[in-house]
């Protein structure tokens, strides 16, 4: 409008005025026509600069985000990692409940966010709580759902917030772990965490002064929050929050704050916790703050506009451009962090990765991958990330392993997932053990054939169960020694001992043969005899069955011969004993551990089988004892779930056979089906002394 009005009195004017009123108008008109432009070039470049700030501002919210989720994660994974540990303890393998009590209590003595810890049976009821002295009647555990999760899963799991304890006076968070025993989950470990070390960790994210941050659990319910904590905590989070989780588990939405504030928040779902989310607000004013200023700036912009014109067109094309070179710096930047971040994160693990392309043949792997498959770069030492042949890959590991490894990343696709455990040899000659664990890309499927792999050392483990293998082995051989020794004493002894009373109470009866009127103390003569008869048997007896004399100085095979008509005499089972292949000694360990696994068997089968008739087979290969326990008795469940196992006893009979066996790495399977008997199978490997060396 203004610019036709200029060209309109120039034009009627045009020939009043003179030339140079002229030239005059049309400079002004010159200059208005200039300033049209750069007034809209300079309200678009405040604009840029306005989102650029809300840009940044929402990226700052992110950022925080992400430092809350990660050390919140950390935070809870580090507690299911010693809640989980403390599921595993050896007190709840007997049980030994006090023994249990105290190992928490010091546990949580050293950990002050650890409220109480309980100890849950299956059904649901309280067995232990540190709250409460031993031997106290406890009633059900709360938070039912959580509890129902981990027992259906058999896995750890985290719970919401709960109300306020009637002892503690507080509101705390379950975290469950599951004790399971032999494929039964027989306890439910119950930790009650404090939320502080949530809220500590919120508070000090970095969030500029005004931002709202909270954590909510599964429910619905705050955790933690930044502002009014000790008035919010517990209670129902806002409707906005509830319906962003019910829509999906990350993004953001525009909602309002308990305080009525609007804000702009981003959330996300806190992986491993069954449903926790973070969230984040910003206040939607101060997010607009930069907007509104910009159209302030762009008045006052237009206002010099028209003499600076020239000036700020070419200032600003100097802006833009140096910002156009520090956004792509910051960004260069920002990967650059990115980058070392993700690898300090795994150095600091002490993982390697490696992504094996199982179509070209060759395998990326990382530092790390190289230093635990001892893979040395170009330059003799272990190099940045660096791609390797299939072949000069599997060159770190044991010759032995590694058609194996490489069979189970081929089948890597199909079985969607891997993990193995081999052995690597160093420059110096040692083994050290590590495992690999393995996927295809759930979320690339053009990338077919490329597995994602991480490799560990586990030489600590590994020594750990072998360290355990060699205590039970010396265990093993201290109770046959201990057995060696009573049942000699039986028999040198105390059976000697019973010989001399035998001789005594013959000379007694030959002398009182003389005396005509000593027919009743003849008669008591005779049947103290038939006692220590007796009580010699039973002896012997006892003494063969601690430790028979035929296994140390005939072997297996003959004091199995040895056992069979007695056994079948005394318990009045037929007990049938046959022999294929080789009958040759073998060691001294095998036969000792062969043999109680028999007896273990025999036992069980008269205290629980009810059977008439038992057949025992022995079949020694080249490189392998089959050994094959039938009977034709009630049989049982094998099911763990099943209610119809034979109780208690059995299990644990089984267990102390499978720990025998495990001694000389013999393997133990069970057939059974109730009313059609039992059948056990053990698989004794056999190696020739010098290949062992």
């Amino acid at each position: 409008m203004v610019q036709q009005d200029v060209a309109s009195s120039a034009v009627l004017g045009w020939t009043m005025e003179s030339k140079s009123r002229i030239a005059r108008k049309s400079l002004v008109l010159l200059v208005m026509a200039a300033a049209i432009p750069v007034m809209v070039f300079a309200g678009w470049v405040t604009f840029l600069n306005a989102r650029d700030e809300r840009t940044a501002s929402r990226r700052a919210a992110f950022d925080t985000l992400d430092r809350v989720i990660t050390r919140v994660s950390s935070e809870l994974a580090t507690q299911i990692e010693v809640a989980a540990t403390l599921a595993s303890s050896a007190s709840l393998d007997q049980p030994d409940l006090s023994m249990f009590y105290r190992e928490a209590k010091r546990l949580k003595e050293a950990r002050p966010l650890w409220e109480n810890i309980e100890l849950v049976d299956p059904d649901g009821s309280q067995v232990l709580n540190l709250l409460r002295p031993m031997g106290s009647e406890l009633g059900a555990t709360a938070d039912r759902d959580n509890f129902e999760k981990v027992m259906a899963t058999k896995k750890a799991a985290i719970g919401g917030i709960g109300p306020l304890g009637p002892i503690s006076g507080k509101r705390l968070i379950a975290l469950r772990a599951p004790a399971e025993r032999n494929g039964e989950v027989t306890f439910i470990v119950t930790i009650a965490l404090v939320p502080d070390a949530v809220s500590q960790i919120l508070r000090s994210a970095g969030a500029p002064k005004g931002w709202v941050g909270v954590v909510v659990d599964a429910k619905g319910n705050i955790v933690a929050r930044t502002a009014s904590e000790q008035f919010e905590l517990g209670s129902p989070s806002s409707e906005s929050i509830r319906s962003a989780i019910a829509r999906a588990p990350e993004g953001s939405y525009v909602g309002h704050s308990l305080e009525g504030v609007e804000v702009d928040t981003v959330y996300r779902t806190l992986p491993g916790t069954g449903g926790w989310s973070v969230h984040l607000g910003i206040p939607t004013e101060s997010l607009n703050a930069p907007v509104k200023r910009s159209g302030y700036l762009l008045v006052g912009g237009g206002t010099v506009s028209l003499a600076l014109a020239v000036a700020l067109a070419w200032l600003t094309g100097l802006d833009i451009a140096q910002r156009r070179r520090d956004e792509e710096a910051k960004a260069a930047t920002a990967l650059g962090i990115s980058e070392e971040r993700r690898m300090l994160a795994i150095e600091t693990a002490e993982l390697g990765i490696f992504n094996w392309d199982l179509l070209k043949g060759d395998v990326l792997a990382s530092r790390r991958t190289q230093f635990l498959l001892t893979l040395q770069s170009d330059n003799n030492g272990y190099g940045d990330d660096r791609i390797f042949s299939t072949d000069l890959f599997l060159s770190g590991l044991d010759p032995a392993d590694r058609p194996r490894v490489a069979k189970a990343f081929a089948d890597c696709p199909q079985a969607g997932s891997v993990s193995i455990e081999f052995r690597t040899i160093s420059n110096d000659g040692s083994v050290h053990w590590r495992r690999a664990t393995g996927r295809p890309p759930q979320f690339e499927p053009t990338r077919s054939g490329v597995i994602f792999g991480v490799i560990m050392d586990i030489d600590g483990a590994k020594q750990a169960e072998t360290e355990r293998h060699q205590l039970l082995r010396r265990l093993a051989e201290a109770e046959e020694n201990e057995r060696r020794r009573i049942a000699r004493e039986l028999h040198d002894q105390i059976g000697q001992s019973v010989t001399g009373l035998l001789l005594g109470l013959k000379n007694l009866e030959q002398s009182l043969r003389t005396n005509s009127d000593s027919d009743h103390s003849l008669e008591r003569i005779n049947w103290l005899q038939g006692l220590a008869n007796d009580i010699g048997r039973d002896i012997h007896r006892v003494a063969a069955d601690l430790r028979p004399t035929a296994l140390d100085d005939l072997g297996l095979y003959d004091a199995l011969l040895a056992l069979s008509p007695e056994w079948s005499l005394r318990f009045h089972i037929n007990l049938d004993v046959q022999f294929l292949g080789d009958t040759k000694r073998l060691s001294l360990d095998v036969e000792i551990a062969v043999y109680r696994a028999i007896q273990e068997a025999l036992t069980n089968i008269l205290k629980h089988a009810k059977a008439k008739n038992v057949s025992l087979l022995l079949d020694q290969r080249l490189t392998e004892l089959r050994v094959i326990v039938e009977d034709d008795g009630v049989g049982f469940d094998t099911d763990p779930r099943s209610t119809t196992t034979r109780g208690p006893t059995i299990k644990l009979g089984l267990s102390g056979m499978r720990e025998r066996l495990s001694l000389i790495s013999a393997e133990l399977a069970i057939e059974s089906d109730p009313g059609v008997g039992t059948t056990i199978f053990m698989t004794v490997p056999l190696v020739d002394p010098g290949v062992e060396a």
